[in-house]
């Protein structure tokens, strides 16, 4: 069964907005509650935002409900998206369809596919709420804009870093050269030194003789 929408406008009295209804949606009211609970109080793009990131299969009706909201806002109340938040959302429970499932001896499974009307409400701040969040936004983008301004400043140049990056390598190749080319020369001098050691070796009958010479010196 396709899922009929059907939009009305807010009660009067209230804040002025609008207010969607998605009906006979093939799905439980509980596993959409899920999804309002998160949305509840939120302003429209936050709302999208978290729809969009959200992977449960109820998030795509919600999303529906919503985006039929804020456009019955803007057609009938002229009110931007900017302007409006999630003052209400609610499932309710529709009829469930009956379908039976054979069963071992001759039995039938009965089996009840629950379905839910999906309401969504939204409506716009007042003066000072929209002050204070133009406030706030502008002071983040302020402060965000200094943080860049102050990470530029301090290098914040990819290439920069790159080129001091690959200095301070070049640095530590050359020295661990360096190091290997001296521990090579000592190697080579010890070796030279054997060798020599081994070509010129001192003869044990001639030392009898020099210990006799330098005995006699003394």
């Amino acid at each position: 069964m396709a899922a009929a929408t059907e939009d009305t406008a807010v009660d009067s009295g209230a804040r002025p907005g609008a207010r969607a209804h998605v009906k006979f949606v093939r799905m439980s009211a509980s596993k959409v509650r899920l999804v309002l609970n998160l949305i509840r109080g939120k302003s429209i793009g936050e709302a999208l935002e978290i729809l969009d990131f959200s992977e449960r299969l109820a998030a795509q009706e919600v999303r529906k409900a919503l985006v039929s909201a804020v456009a019955n806002a803007g057609h009938n109340e002229d009110i931007p998206a900017e302007e409006l938040y999630v003052s209400a959302c609610f499932a309710d429970q529709g009829p469930s369809l009956r379908r039976f499932r054979p069963r071992a001896r001759g039995r039938a499974g009965r089996i009840e596919k629950q379905t839910c009307h999906i309401t969504v409400e939204v409506s716009r701040y007042t003066d000072d709420e929209i002050s204070d969040r133009s406030s706030r936004m502008e002071l983040k983008e302020k402060n965000r804009s200094t943080r860049r301004n102050k990470t530029k400043a301090g290098g914040g140049d990819r290439s920069k870093r790159v080129a001091k990056s690959k200095a301070a390598d070049d640095v530590a190749e050359e020295a661990v050269e360096e190091s290997a080319e001296e521990v090579a020369a000592d190697a080579t001098e010890e070796t030279a030194a054997v060798a020599a050691a081994a070509a010129d070796p001192v003869d044990a009958s001639d030392a009898p003789e020099a210990a006799a010479a330098d005995g006699e010196e003394e």
